[in-house]
């Protein structure tokens, strides 16, 4: 049996508990979560207790992230960690090249190369920020043909959002395991430790690393109690521990670098825990798509999945937003997204099928990004057609788009500008859009 189908088997009988946010528990043994305190003389059967604050003790409640964790080792049990090589890696701030005002587009990155993991795989276009000071974003792309064995990653400057585009992820966390297929996006949160086994032969997808504040669910405002991404669709590991006894490599993203301790067992051996810095997985095609049912396209905020809050309301340091299936039914209304130059940058990618706002050239594993005020919208076949189409109810189900939009320009890497599926003939979607005026 293949390692792909050896995970594929382990991930079909995966259990989750069910609630974003919520101050979930689970033990893998029964006895080994203490009752009535965190930190008793002695922990539950011979574990060690560690807590794992995602936030300083002192926030609000409301925006408090810490979990307790029981493990047969504590963390602090590794020897000294020393400088890797970052790869294709890149972190806040960028400094490589000087921010770019032009729309940008890129093909599919190429295949890996053979023998390539999640943590080898992973090829950052760009970002702002600065990761020392929890401020900003980064894009990353990753390809990858093998599991990841015998290491394990965390990242302190952030949490990461996975976005699968081609092959699932088997993703064996502290917490315990998830699944994460096309379709549906995995946020590992900041310094949880770990490793990626591949569902298929190969995987390919996206990544927001978010510096700021932790992703959080969208006020709803005058929507209401319900809508858009709804709590109980995020689904959370149950407790599933390693006991592994031999060397394994603990890779840790500090500061923009990599830098790694090879410790003589598993730090995936916490056997309880509590609280709610958690992972998580989400089926995008559970978005409950609200819309217009009487004139005019709405804006791309209604599409919001997860946001980022920063220091002023309203304005999100990143927003993950969704184009998942649903139905139009505008009247005199241009149905698809309208042209428009935007104070937030855009980064947009797409899962499956097309965009219906680009008519060729945005293809599955491919991007594009808008940075701060720069113009776009439809290309010319789609704003034609558009224009002429008869406005009966129509069902936008052929495709699964994403965007991670940012408050800052993102500034690329020199290796996302030199890239060589960089599509130099982008402007070309937007030539031959003739004038119609005629007083």
């Amino acid at each position: 049996m293949s390692s792909s189908e050896q995970a594929r088997k382990t991930a079909e009988g995966l259990a989750y508990l069910s609630g974003f946010g919520n101050e979930h528990s689970s033990e893998a043994v029964p006895g080994a979560l203490p009752v009535g305190r965190n930190s008793p003389q002695r922990a539950p059967l011979g574990l060690y207790a560690e807590q794992l604050s995602g936030s300083a003790f002192t926030e609000p409640r409301t925006a408090n992230r810490r979990s307790w964790l029981y493990r047969i080792r504590p963390s602090a049990a590794h020897p000294r960690f020393t400088r890797i090589d970052n790869g294709g890696l890149r972190g806040a701030p960028f400094t490589e090249t000087v921010p770019d005002p032009n729309r940008l587009r890129w093909d599919p990155r190429p295949e890996p190369a053979a023998g390539t993991d999640f943590l080898d795989g992973l090829w950052t276009l760009g970002g702002n920020g600065d990761a020392t000071q929890r401020t900003g974003m980064a894009i990353h792309l990753y390809a990858a043909d093998t599991a990841m064995t015998d290491r394990v990653f965390s990242d302190a400057d952030g949490e990461l959002l996975i976005v699968p585009e081609d092959g699932g992820l088997l993703l064996h966390t502290e917490f315990g395991l998830l699944r994460a297929e096309p379709g549906e996006v995995a946020l590992i949160p900041r310094g949880v430790r770990f490793r990626v086994d591949l569902l298929d032969e190969t995987a390919r997808g996206y990544v927001c690393e978010n510096y700021g504040a932790p992703f959080t669910l969208p006020d709803l405002g005058p929507i209401g109690a319900n809508g858009l991404a709804n709590a109980r669709d995020f689904l959370a590991p149950v407790a599933a521990y390693e006991d592994v006894e031999r060397p394994v490599r603990a890779v840790n993203k500090f500061c923009g670098n990599l830098w790694a301790a090879t410790l003589d067992h598993s730090p995936l051996d916490v056997v309880a825990w509590h609280g709610n810095h958690v992972p998580y997985v989400y089926d995008l095609r559970r978005f409950n798509v609200l819309g217009s049912i009487s004139y005019d396209h709405p804006d791309p905020s209604i599409f919001t999945v997860l946001t980022s809050p920063s220091d002023t309301p309203g304005l999100a340091g990143v927003d993950f937003v969704v184009f998942a299936p649903r139905w139009l039914v505008g009247e005199d209304t241009f149905r698809p997204p309208y042209f428009h130059r935007n104070v937030m940058s855009e980064y947009m990618g797409l899962i499956e099928g097309a965009y219906d706002a680009k008519a060729e050239g945005f293809v599955p594993g491919g991007g594009s990004l808008h940075n701060m005020m720069s113009a776009h919208g439809p290309d010319r076949d789609t704003f034609e057609k558009a224009s002429a189409a008869e406005l009966a109810p129509q069902k936008v189900d052929d495709g699964l788009a994403f965007m991670f939009e940012t408050r800052w320009p993102v500034t690329l890497t020199a290796q996302a500008e030199a890239a060589e599926h960089v599509q130099d003939d982008y402007d070309d979607v937007w030539q031959g859009l003739e004038r119609h005026f005629r007083p």
